[in-house]
């Protein structure tokens, strides 16, 4: 019988509209009974469509596929108890949200807690990523298994799918949205680990865990369709990496492949795009870095335990995370606060061993053991293996081989002395990232330092909701140069969704124009645009002198006066009748602060605890600070505030062996070697060196030969009078040529 085209387009609409009827929905929540005309035919043929069978069917499941085995959860949790003591802190927050929210609580503004406050859009996406509902979970477990805190999460998990389907929670238009990709992925991801905690509990009946891996579904499906475009940083991360677990863990149900593909494409871009060549994630924080390590981790992880093949850029790309921080850190394991740090608020260090422990059981690299503890962070706890943890037993370490180096694509550049813990090592910030400077702070060509242990010039963590979180973001409480009453974040905005979370439109744009490393001195150059609405220019020379002291020389050049400052973090005190600012440690180590060219009072500012001393020098043109930054230990081995030309580690000041000339010339001198800073000309025996403009150098002189580093900030002519033979960086000259920075120009003796 021969169809006519009505009909044929009526079967067409019928076929569409089945095919439709079994994609999940992300507008609601599947019910219980229908969930089994979603699973793929091949599972169906394996359970029956029951209650019953379905929540024993992915009881068995989660026990294969899941981090850990459920039914291991009651051992694991007494091993827990006894190695991480967080039981007060998780009744603590249990209550905290049970005190604040009610189970059937509301998901969109305004609303109030359960006292009659008022919510505030920072708590709405605290409550959004439901963080404290795994404390809950635990609660139920230290309150002898109460059923009511089984229930609250139940209740929660309804009020939210009910408000789903009314419309009434906040949209990701508003700026608070509860299925952004962030708050939503971190949700799946707490609200996973709550299921596996409860599947042994006979309360957390077959419905209530069916109805979880419903809503489960419906954030996935959800997820997959508002992730079709890749979307820099690290809020699609988090919602990816929960796809991509949803996918493998609820692999039984149909389109979940289509969800693992489009979860590790979104993924390998992020690792392609948002993992810079030189290793570091690039919101340039540590803790976003570290961050971004679990996101991949939990992905790396279960696709390893389902025997699911990863490209092998995966696994690249994740170790090079964790090198990453060991190049950063400092001697004594922990690394320095950079940009948006959050974890501590004010405190002066990273903790990066619970990351680095995460790393070794991963890739079992004695250098990353190096960092290792016998335990991961607590949290991590519970997404390993037990053989994982049972590599915790017998850490293998090796003393990382990294020395000074440069992540040149991020803009960070390490100074190191070595890996004993009272080793120094100073970390210089000259970078931004273009197309989300978000969580950048106002410390461009910023330094950050570390000797005997101390942070002798340290920066501090922030925390969003803190109200004075602009200025702990901005330049005043970072190791900067700064001019008049400039600072360099400008057009500060907060967050649209009044989180507390701010920005900066406007930062300056960072230029490295050297980077150099040998057995004598580290050299960085760097400068940035922060100043030039106000006609100044301004440059910053950092020189490590091996391995004894830093020399940070600030450039400043305009056509009108100015006051120009630099800005030193720390509990430094000045010297009466000295050009020093010291600060000391109860150990009575300490740093001195020397300013080779005479500077004014210096003033000290503080909040918090903290304490920042401002050097200036006011009404001039043109202007360079020359300041030592000078770490001992013991008082007798201070600089002498007394002398006005000290000697520093055996470098004398301003005491040449040699005649040299330029205004306001100043040095330091050692053996045959010898820093020169506003030099114009040198004369030794019958060589002469004059330079077309007064510059910095580093000479260094032998029986036959005189090598001279360029140190300044711009390239210089040099003429070369007296000597047999000269070269540029290794190529033949006659008697002149152009140094650039970082250039070497040897003369032969005659």
């Amino acid at each position: 019988m021969k169809l006519s085209t009505t009909t044929y387009t009526l079967y067409f609409l019928i076929i569409v509209s089945y095919i439709k009827a079994q994609e999940i929905a992300t507008h609601q929540v599947i019910k219980t009974d229908q969930l089994y005309e979603y699973l793929k035919d091949d599972i169906k043929k394996k359970v029956t469509n029951s209650e019953a069978e379905l929540a024993t069917y992915f009881r068995q499941k989660f026990t294969e596929r899941f981090f850990y085995d459920w039914k291991t959860f009651e051992d694991r949790f007494e091993t827990y108890n006894t190695s991480y003591h967080k039981k007060i802190t998780h009744i603590s927050r249990a209550e905290d949200h049970i005190g604040k929210f009610t189970g059937t609580t509301s998901w969109v503004l305004p609303f109030n807690y359960r006292n009659g406050e008022k919510v505030n859009a920072y708590a709405l996406r605290h409550l959004a990523r439901q963080h404290k509902m795994v404390d809950v979970g635990f609660q139920y477990f230290y309150d002898q298994k109460d059923p009511k805190y089984i229930q609250y999460f139940v209740d929660q998990m309804h009020s939210l799918n009910a408000s789903l389907e009314k419309g009434t929670y906040e949209k990701i238009k508003d700026g608070n949205g509860v299925y952004e990709a962030f708050r939503s992925g971190y949700r799946v991801l707490n609200w996973l680990t709550i299921h596996n905690m409860f599947l042994g509990e006979n309360t957390y009946t077959n419905k209530n865990q069916l109805i979880t891996i419903a809503t489960l579904l419906q954030h996935g499906a959800h997820l997959y369709k508002n992730n079709a475009e890749f979307k820099s940083g690290n809020h699609q991360t988090r919602g990816v990496s929960a796809l991509a677990m949803l996918a493998i863990l609820l692999r039984d149900f149909k389109g979940t492949e289509k969800w693992y593909e489009r979860a590790m494409t979104r993924l390998e871009e992020h690792l392609s795009k948002e993992i810079n060549p030189d290793g570091f994630q690039f919101e340039r924080s540590v803790h976003y870095h570290m961050s971004d390590i679990e996101n991949y981790f939990y992905v790396y992880q279960l696709a390893k335990i389902s025997h699911i093949q990863v490209d092998s850029v995966w696994e690249n790309k994740l170790q090079s995370l964790f090198t990453t921080l060991a190049k950063i850190a400092y001697p004594d394991g922990s690394a320095p606060v950079l940009q948006d740090d959050t974890n501590i608020p004010w405190g002066e260090k990273n903790d990066i061993s619970g990351t680095m422990t995460l790393g070794y059981l991963l890739f079992e690299d004695p250098e990353l053991g190096y960092f290792a503890t016998d335990q991961v962070d607590d949290r991590m706890y519970w997404f390993l293996q037990t053989a994982q943890l049972h590599l915790l037993e017998n850490i293998k370490k090796q003393t990382p081989s990294y020395g000074s180096l440069s992540f040149p694509d991020t803009g960070y550049y390490i100074m190191r002395e070595g890996w004993n813990n009272h080793d120094k090592m100073m970390i210089i910030s000259n970078g931004i990232d273009d197309k989300k400077p978000d969580h950048q702070h106002g410390d461009i060509l910023g330094i950050q330092a570390i000797a005997n242990g101390q942070a002798i010039l340290p920066n501090y963590q922030v925390r969003y909701s803190l109200k004075d979180f602009e200025l702990f973001k901005n330049s005043m409480v970072k190791n900067v140069a700064l001019v008049d009453n400039e600072l360099q974040g400008k057009q500060w905005t907060s967050n649209k969704g009044g989180s507390g979370f701010g920005k900066f439109k406007k930062l300056p744009k960072p230029t490295t124009i050297t980077w150099k490393s040998n057995n004598n001195f580290d050299l960085f150059v760097g400068t940035h645009t922060g100043f030039e609405n106000i006609g100044v220019s301004y440059s910053r020379q950092v020189l490590y002198v091996k391995d004894d002291f830093w020399i940070v020389k600030d450039n400043f050049k305009s056509d009108t006066q100015h006051t120009y400052k630099q800005v030193w973090q720390g509990h430094y005190t000045q010297e009466q009748g000295a050009d020093l600012v010291r600060s000391t440690f109860a150990d009575a180590s300490g740093s001195d602060i020397f300013q080779l060219i005479p500077t004014e009072i210096s003033k000290k500012n503080g909040a918090r605890g903290k304490e920042w001393t401002v050097i200036n020098k006011t009404g001039v043109n043109n202007f360079s600070f020359i300041t030592v930054i000078y770490p001992y230990t013991g008082y007798d081995n201070r600089i002498n505030e007394e002398d006005k030309n000290p000697v520093l580690k055996d470098w004398k000041t301003n005491d040449l062996s040699f005649e040299a000339t330029g205004h306001q010339l100043r040095s330091l001198s050692k053996d045959q070697r010898a820093f020169l800073f506003n030099v114009k000309n040198i004369s030794i025996n019958k060589l002469d060196l004059t330079f077309a403009t007064e510059t910095d150098i580093f000479i260094e002189i032998d029986e036959k030969m005189i090598s001279v580093h360029l140190l300044g900030d711009k390239k210089v002519e040099i003429v070369m009078v007296g000597s047999d033979a000269n070269t540029i960086n290794n190529q033949i000259v006659k008697n002149k040529g152009i140094l650039a920075p970082g250039n070497i120009v040897t003369c032969i003796k005659k």
